[in-house]
């Protein structure tokens, strides 16, 4: 009677020290393993192991001794220490998911850098068409420039020509001007010479 009596008074303390809550996310703390029990304290038997890094999902609490109710994935329910279940996940979850992360993101350095170098690529390029083109240019000024003091030359040496073709010609028509003077002036001179007076024939005659 009395045994019956303290087992019904324990089972009623624990259910009233008992914290329902909803169902949370946990995981198994860095350990190698972890022994789970079939009540909330270290006086129930063991019932099984969970490897470290575990996922599982907290249905509730007890705070007077500081345990908590479990369901693993292959649906078992335990009692397993609060002190040995983490919010977080353990080193051996996180450290694939890191490692897939750092994949990820040299994948995209990776990406970043070789858009980066073909985008340099492309501006030398249209830097070095643009030099290219640049200096066709100055070449091509250069020629005409050379080719304009060549035509200016050639337009003083024509000048040059024609100023001396205007002087020969002007020389040449005082020439003919002086020429043409001085045979008018002796045949000024000699015709009254040579074609004799009326009077003299007139008296030639008579």
């Amino acid at each position: 009677m009395k045994k019956t009596y303290f087992l019904g008074l324990t089972l009623l303390t624990v259910s009233v020290a008992t914290a329902v809550h909803a169902e949370e996310k946990r995981y198994i703390s860095d350990e190698l393993s972890t022994y789970v029990r079939s009540g909330p304290s270290d006086g129930y038997r063991l019932v099984g192991t969970l490897n470290a890094g575990e996922e599982v999902t907290l249905l509730q609490t007890n705070e007077s001794t500081k345990y908590g109710q479990i369901r693993d994935a292959n649906g078992r329910t335990t009692w397993i220490p609060l002190a040995q279940l983490s919010e977080q996940p353990s080193l051996r979850t996180r450290v694939p998911q890191l490692e897939q992360q750092v994949k990820d993101l040299t994948g995209k350095l990776a990406n970043i850098d070789n858009s980066w170098n073909q985008r340099t690529a492309e501006m030398q390029e249209k830097v070095a068409g643009s030099d290219a083109a640049i200096n066709k240019l100055k070449s091509e000024n250069q020629k005409l420039k050379n080719e304009l003091i060549v035509a200016q030359k050639k337009v003083n040496a024509a000048n040059v020509q024609l100023d001396d073709k205007q002087r020969t010609i002007i020389m040449q028509w005082f020439m003919y001007g002086g020429g043409v003077a001085g045979v008018g002036l002796l045949l000024g001179l000699l015709l009254p010479h040579m074609i004799p007076s009326r009077k003299k024939k007139d008296r030639w005659m008579n």
